[in-house]
């Protein structure tokens, strides 16, 4: 068996040695910190010191010390062993053995984990009765392994055993999709109106609402909007545009003041603005591919959550607001709804959604990332639909 000394492992096997520090008469330099490490046969209450190490660990052959390691004593370059061996050296008693220094306080970032594993170890004791095992027994880690990472655990169980207990699971249906999502596929929506009648089926293509999510090109394509929209119209006027004389306020010498030319300077109230903004232009450069692939990726993201709904038409039958309050009511989790139309709003829609802040109206032309993320549902007809993918299909012109 080995134990790992303050200086490195210490071979225990007979005869039985162990190094520790010891104060000596020789010149050393000023420089100096090492310290000299002799080897004592060990006492019999070191003898019975009896360690426990798991199967795998390495036993050394030989100390660590007894490797040709050198040290500098007097300026002159020695053998360790040839120091030990001299006569010089006093040999002073083993150390006493003194208690294990108590563990160290549990980080505060530990503490989660290993509430965790108390967690886990709960978890496999009430899944035991239901596997087969006795009351209280733990599951053996071939039928039930563990993962631990750093900051979370992760319970694997087979695919023909139950982890947890159905009683302890929540009654909470959670949404998984049925299919994996981004791979370029075909999808088939039904087609409905404001009424909820059917009317039919659309196929979408797959290469524009199925596209895989990337949240830096929307978030491109979104700075880029934002910097495109703002005006830029602010201004600040300079010393030659602020209203004033410029005639010498009083004379350079004999006031006792501050000589000044004009008093159409920054420090002066009224003056001009040093350094102030002027009518520019915000806008950013994004390649055209970019913006159609964050038009993409905002379409497959509204398709994926189930938030796309396709409707033959738009029509109401009269500009009342309550009729499209009335609609949008209808509709399941709709907080904000952007209305997409092929070709031109029609009146009585425009004029039935201008009193509602949650419902806006927009033709496909103008149908942009920036919108459809302000709105959690997105509703377009037939003839959007067909028209965008007729847009997203069109070759760039570069």
């Amino acid at each position: 068996m080995s134990m790992s000394g303050a200086w490195g492992p210490t071979n225990l096997n007979p005869p039985l040695r162990v190094g520790f520090p010891v104060h000596t008469n020789l010149p050393l330099p000023a420089h100096s910190k090492r310290l000299i490490q002799p080897t004592h046969e060990l006492s019999p209450l070191w003898a019975d010191l009896k360690l426990s190490l798991p199967a795998h660990s390495k036993q050394p052959t030989a100390p660590a010390w007894r490797r040709h390691y050198h040290g500098r004593i007097g300026g002159e370059e020695k053998n360790i062993q040839q120091i030990t061996a001299s006569p010089r050296l006093a040999s002073p008693p083993p150390p006493p053995l003194s208690p294990s220094p108590p563990p160290p306080p549990t980080s505060p970032r530990r503490r989660p984990m290993r509430a965790l594993l108390r967690a886990a170890s709960v978890l496999r004791c009430a899944a035991a009765p239901a596997l087969g095992g006795g009351r209280g027994a733990l599951l053996p880690p071939k039928n039930l392994p563990a993962v631990c990472l750093n900051g979370y655990s992760t319970l694997l169980a087979p695919a023909n055993e139950v982890l947890i207990p159905q009683e302890l699971l929540s009654s909470k249906t959670v949404w998984t999709p049925d299919r994996e999502l981004g791979q370029y596929e075909d999808l088939v929506a039904r087609v409905t109106n404001f009424h909820n009648e059917d009317k039919g089926f659309m196929v979408l293509d797959g290469d524009v609402f199925d596209v895989p999510i990337r949240k830096d090109i929307v978030h491109r394509v979104v700075r880029w909007q934002l910097a495109k929209r703002q005006q830029g119209t602010h201004s600040t006027k300079t010393i030659s545009e602020v209203s004033g004389t410029g005639r010498k306020p009083y004379k350079q010498k004999g006031t006792g003041r501050a000589r000044h030319g004009t008093l159409r300077g920054p420090q002066f109230r009224g003056g001009a603005t040093m350094h102030g903004p002027k009518p520019r232009s915000h806008a950013i450069k994004l390649q055209k591919k970019v913006r159609r692939l964050g038009l993409k990726i905002a379409l497959s993201a509204r398709t994926a959550e189930g938030k796309l709904l396709v409707f033959d038409d738009l029509e109401v039958p009269s500009h009342k607001t309550k009729n499209i309050v009335q609609y949008i009511g209808q509709m399941e989790g709709t907080k904000k709804v952007l209305l997409v139309d092929g070709g031109d709003i029609d009146k009585k829609l425009k004029l039935a959604t201008q009193n509602l802040h949650y419902v806006n109206v927009l033709p496909s032309i103008g149908l942009n990332v920036y919108s459809i993320l302000q709105h959690d549902t997105l509703v377009m007809t037939r003839n959007a639909i067909n028209r965008i993918v007729e847009r997203m299909h069109t070759p760039i012109s570069r």
